[in-house]
């Protein structure tokens, strides 16, 4: 099978393909449906508004997915040195070179702290309303 371009290891740009992608996907709504019904819980039960702050961790779970299935890119294979662009789900390659690795650590960390801060945002939007 030919690589495409969208299928292509590129350091700090690029580390998942197509079935890695859709496992992302899936993780983002896994992280929104908990989070709908965490929201919906806590006002059925009438908890304290203050809890309404745990949204943050399945909002940023949710952004997480949603950003790393949009960048093509993996945090955690960021994090480890790995890579997997054409092979199935769970199948990964290692990164030798450190100037890629010290790339990928790079787009890895800003993915987080963008998941991060939406988790946040949109958490606090939910205690304020």
């Amino acid at each position: 099978m030919k690589a495409s371009k969208e299928q292509k290891y590129i350091p700090g740009v690029c580390n998942i393909g197509p079935a890695e992608r859709a496992r992302r996907r899936q993780a983002g709504l896994f992280g929104i449906l908990t989070s709908i019904v965490l929201i919906v819980t806590l006002i059925a039960i009438g908890a304290p508004r203050g809890w309404r702050l745990l949204l943050i961790i399945p909002l940023t779970a949710a952004a997480l997915g949603y950003l790393q299935d949009y960048f093509h890119f993996c945090v955690g294979f960021g994090l480890k040195g790995l890579y997997n662009v054409i092979n199935s789900v769970g199948t990964t390659d290692n990164i030798t070179l450190a100037k890629y690795r010290a790339a990928d650590r790079r787009k890895a960390f800003t993915i987080l702290y963008l998941s991060l801060a939406m988790g946040t945002v949109i958490a606090l939007l939910c205690f304020l309303v």
